[in-house]
């Protein structure tokens, strides 16, 4: 098991969110932050992908020290060859997390060299309406 525990996040692309919106629309634009972010991971883009997290990860870990886990963890996994989201759960409380919007995203993915992995990302939705990954891990 590959587990790689981030605070409570690594990175995501910003994607504008509305100022009060529905669960489902939150989960939407949630899980499109998180393959934007998963695009720049899986392209090797580490420090990319740390730039464009959200910021209470990117106060838990320097873009170096994300840069060298992340490599660490993908390099042996290979290319991706699927992912498809299997699971995605609306939350405004985390254990460990402060308080807030967060979608808890699971993804069935399947790399060159580890058939069956589950990927965890969660996305936050910062102040400005944005959201962003707060965390990552692959088992």
């Amino acid at each position: 098991m590959t587990v790689i525990p981030l605070v409570i996040g690594l990175t995501v692309v910003a994607v504008a969110g509305c100022g009060t919106s529905s669960q489902a629309d939150s989960e939407e634009l949630a899980v499109a932050a998180g393959d934007r972010w998963l695009e720049l991971v899986d392209s090797r883009d580490y420090s990319g992908s740390w730039q464009e997290a959200a910021e209470i990860f990117k106060s838990a870990v320097t873009r170096e020290g994300w840069v060298q886990t992340v490599e660490n963890v993908r390099k042996p996994l290979g290319a991706v060859i699927s992912r498809e989201v299997r699971s995605k759960s609306y939350s405004t409380t985390l254990p460990g997390a402060p308080d807030g919007e967060y979608v808890v995203i699971q993804y069935s993915t399947e790399f060159e060299n580890k058939r069956t992995a589950v990927e965890t990302v969660t996305p936050l939705r910062e102040s400005d309406g944005t959201w962003r990954v707060s965390g990552y891990y692959v088992k």
